[in-house]
């Protein structure tokens, strides 16, 4: 694996953890932050794909729109368009006042991430790890 490719492992793992993290919280339970982690790991092993496959890309938040370019090389991934296109909204549509994320939101929010996530991770010759 190349050692950028393995920076934006390292970075998708980081939301990952916060995710599940924030999943578990007994107390205040964010579930924007949930939603929004699950958007960002899933964006995040999107983009270490698309490195490790030399295949460039600009600095976007639209799932779908790397989705496209990395079907080159990962045509299976197209069952995921449903997933993607949900955790995309999250990029920016909770982080600011007016709308918020509930309990039902997050728990498909990180259901739909970890599915992405073991497919990902088995592209890239990893591990699925809990």
């Amino acid at each position: 694996m190349k050692p950028i490719t393995r920076e934006w492992v390292d970075k998708a793992e980081g939301d990952y953890a916060m995710m599940e993290r924030e999943s578990r919280a007994r107390k205040n339970r964010n579930y924007d932050g949930i939603c929004f982690h699950a958007q960002q790991c899933a964006e995040k092993y999107l983009k270490a794909r698309l490195h490790e496959a030399n295949i460039e890309f600009k600095k976007i938040h639209d799932l779908t729109a790397l989705l496209n370019k990395v079907l080159e090389v990962e045509p299976l991934w197209e069952a995921f368009r449903e997933h993607l296109a949900y955790l995309s909204d999250f990029a920016v549509s909770f982080r600011y006042p007016g709308e918020s994320a509930d309990h039902n939101m997050a728990l498909d929010a990180r259901r739909r991430c970890r599915a992405f996530r073991k497919a990902a991770r088995n592209a890239l010759g990893m591990q699925d790890t809990p």
